[in-house]
């Protein structure tokens, strides 16, 4: 799973992904249009499905809220994580395009059981990343204000806007002064807000609890498909590894130009995990990575080993 940024092993970004990346860390506005999938539920029982299906509490959701979710199978790994949104009735499930099929597919088997609706609605909106205040972006705002649908992000907004007005709303926020982004810059800012991407920094191997995303998991609420374990892992204290931030003492090498599995290891020459990610942070002139790190290396600070280079363990996001 692990991906290695090949742009940035010079420690320089391309002008343009300069331009991108400074205009969003001094402040600026940037954004990125990106393959997501969107996904509409609905039904007198679509309470009672999706409560046994994800991992927060549905019965908790209040009209015109969101929250952020895993759907788990029943060994408690991921097959998706979302942002759901309630509307009246409605509830809009929003996700990665690589879990958009696997969600879609995991509600639809519902439909023949009770009164229960899905739609995929990918087809019918574009989804852009903004960074930075959409507050301030005029047409952009009102656009996305009486057409979209906006999500809450780590640190941006996730805004779904039916195609007929994705042009208009691209348009507006570039005309009002937002920076579109490049796929660099984008991989950046997603490191070091330490948000995790599916197939690359978790996949359907993960147990949800090692992702350790605030908000989540609900303890608290009634059973749910893969609860068992989950809870169990909970109870008992903490999980074998989690997902956490690295400072590197210089990038991972590449192993005849291939990427390869880069295991961290203990000044004891102990097994202490992976990395998944990495790139070069301008704003820190640091070599960054996101990692699984074993529960008795987690402390911030600790110093690992990736062969002979220093791998510091650090709290995310690397960047507050």
């Amino acid at each position: 799973m692990f991906r290695w940024n090949k742009n940035f092993d010079s420690m320089t970004l391309t002008e343009e992904s300069r331009a991108s990346y400074d205009a969003i860390r001094n402040g600026g506005v940037g954004f990125y249009e990106q393959d997501r999938g969107l996904v509409a539920v609905w039904g007198t029982e679509a309470v009672q499905f999706l409560d046994g299906l994800i991992t927060n509490d549905m019965k908790t959701l209040e009209d015109g809220d969101q929250m952020l979710a895993a759907f788990p199978n029943a060994q408690g790994r991921l097959l998706a994580v979302v942002r759901v949104l309630r509307q009246g009735d409605r509830f809009l499930f929003e996700t990665e395009g690589a879990t958009r099929e696997k969600l879609f597919q995991n509600l639809f088997r519902f439909t023949y059981a009770g009164d229960f609706f899905v739609e995929d609605l990918r087809l019918k909106y574009r989804t852009f990343e903004v960074f930075g205040e959409l507050s301030n972006l005029g047409a952009a705002r009102e656009i996305a204000r009486f057409n979209g649908f906006a999500f809450g992000g780590t640190r941006s907004l996730i805004v779904s806007i039916p195609v007929e007005s994705a042009d208009a709303f691209r348009e507006s926020l570039a005309d009002a002064g937002g920076t579109v982004m490049s796929d660099e810059s984008f991989e950046t800012i997603r490191i070091e807000n330490g948000v995790p991407k599916y197939g690359v920094d978790m996949d359907e191997t993960t147990i949800v609890p090692e992702l350790a995303l605030e908000g989540l998991i609900s303890y608290t609420k009634g059973c749910y498909i893969g609860q068992e374990i989950i809870a169990r892992i909970h109870f008992r204290g903490h999980v074998a590894k989690r997902l956490t931030g690295l400072i590197l003492s210089e990038p991972p090498v590449l192993a005849g130009g291939s990427i390869p599995e880069v295991e961290l290891s203990s000044a004891d020459g102990k097994n202490a995990g992976r990395l998944t990610s990495t790139t070069y942070s301008s704003s820190l002139d640091r070599n960054i990575a996101l990692a699984f790190v074993r529960y008795d290396f987690l402390e911030p600070g600790t110093e690992l080993f990736i062969g002979n280079a220093k791998a510091t363990v650090t709290a995310l996001p690397f960047i507050n």
